[in-house]
């Protein structure tokens, strides 16, 4: 499978974003998705950029559908997560969500970290037994995942931002983007990261990323210092009871995604 119709190493041109560059010199429709080609794709990113709060947040849960579905991750994925890294610090990524107080960029942030989780060494291992060479060099799932160096330097920065919720959403992508060798030096602050998530976050789904990437890397995942100190802190027990109950995400097919042009292309 050809993956050379985008490029992430876009060049700054007088005048134009990298992301733009990305955009307009991408063969979006060459590109296959879960329901078909990508030809629909520059308008839902471009969308991602519409002053109204409520259209940015549509055309995330558009792109969430079509990029990676049901941990398959589609040729189209790739240039998409590379564009939405592109635009975690435009200006407009800091208008407040619908109805809550809480920055768009929240929300963007957390669509390349589902796309990541889905090519995370937890995913792929369990997928690689029953489809060995599925992370052969060249596949569309091997290709991804080299782009987490790249993801992890535009996610870096509002590591620290001062919304509580932008914070849980990067470090939440981090977390995952870290198994990358090249990642590892970040790995140490991250853990304490990840600890304050499973003391204090409210979303099931980022204590469970920061539970499993701690129990990954052989770390404690609560220091008892916090156990019953911080009124959001939950027991350690409590913690992995709940964590573990959670269903694995399921895999329904062992074949790459095929060409956007190949006969019967369409994802089931």
């Amino acid at each position: 499978m050809s993956h050379g119709r985008f490029n992430t190493g876009v060049p700054d041109e007088p005048g134009s974003p990298p992301y733009r560059v990305l955009l307009d010199e991408t063969d979006w429709g060459a590109l296959h998705t879960a329901f078909g080609s990508g030809e629909d794709l520059p308008d839902i990113l471009l969308r991602l950029l519409e002053p109204d709060p409520a259209a940015q947040v549509a055309a995330l849960s558009e792109l969430g559908e079509l990029g990676h579905h049901q941990n398959t991750i589609y040729e189209a994925a790739a240039p998409a997560v590379m564009y939405v890294a592109g635009i975690l610090d435009h200006p407009v990524a800091k208008a407040l969500r619908p109805y809550r107080s809480v920055p768009v960029r929240a929300a963007v942030l957390y669509w390349p970290a589902s796309a990541t989780y889905d090519a995370s060494d937890e995913t792929v291992a369990r997928i690689e037994q029953y489809c060995p060479g599925f992370l052969t060099p060249g596949t569309t799932m091997a290709a991804f995942r080299e782009l987490r160096p790249t993801l992890y330097q535009a996610v870096a920065p509002f590591l620290q931002d001062s919304h509580e919720d932008v914070r849980e959403a990067a470090v939440s992508a981090a977390l995952v983007l870290a198994e990358h060798a090249a990642l590892a030096a970040h790995r140490d602050h991250l853990a304490e990261d990840a600890r304050r998530i499973l003391g204090t976050s409210s979303v099931i789904t980022n204590r469970r990323i920061a539970w499993r990437a701690l129990a990954a890397r052989g770390r404690t995942p609560l220091p008892q210092s916090l156990s019953g100190r911080n009124p959001g802190t939950k027991d350690p027990t409590v913690m992995a009871e709940e964590i573990s109950s959670l269903p694995s995400d399921s895999w329904s097919s062992c074949r790459e995604a095929p060409e956007a042009d190949e006969p019967g292309g369409d994802a089931d």
